[in-house]
């Protein structure tokens, strides 16, 4: 009976150890959305966690083109090679009516100031603030 029991135990212990689940396995980063619209973008306010992955999905839901204008967020955030030539050097993320964009980055702590860079669009209240903590 005992001889079962161990090797019971043995044959469970196996099958946690062969899981592909590991514990050091990274959670999915989690989706932001941020729209874009006609002189507005929601959330105004964006709260994110630093060094914490997340994705920002960009959604225009404007009536034409808009942007989301954070230089010094952008720079700061850890990104891969082809996110960071997307957003570019001047950290724009450009969309035209009707577009989305996926940017997973890991930000990092700071208070960043948005825009959008547009004809009179920050003008009309097209701004915002990147706050991560």
């Amino acid at each position: 009976m005992m001889r079962r029991f161990v090797s019971g135990a043995l044959t469970g212990l196996a099958l946690l150890a062969a899981s592909p689940v590991s514990p050091s396995a990274q959670p999915a980063a989690e989706p932001v959305k941020v729209v874009l619209a006609n002189f507005s973008f929601t959330p105004a306010d964006l709260a994110l966690e630093a060094d914490k992955p997340v994705v920002l999905h960009f959604v225009n839901e404007g009536s034409g083109g808009h942007n989301f204008v954070a230089p010094e967020f952008f720079a700061a955030a850890q990104m891969d090679e082809a996110t960071r030539e997307q957003v570019g050097k001047k950290g724009v993320v450009e969309l035209a009516k009707g577009e989305s964009l996926d940017v997973p980055l890991t930000p990092k702590a700071g208070s960043y100031k948005v825009k959008c860079s547009h004809f009179l669009h920050a003008g009309f209240g097209m701004t915002g603030t990147v706050t991560v903590r």
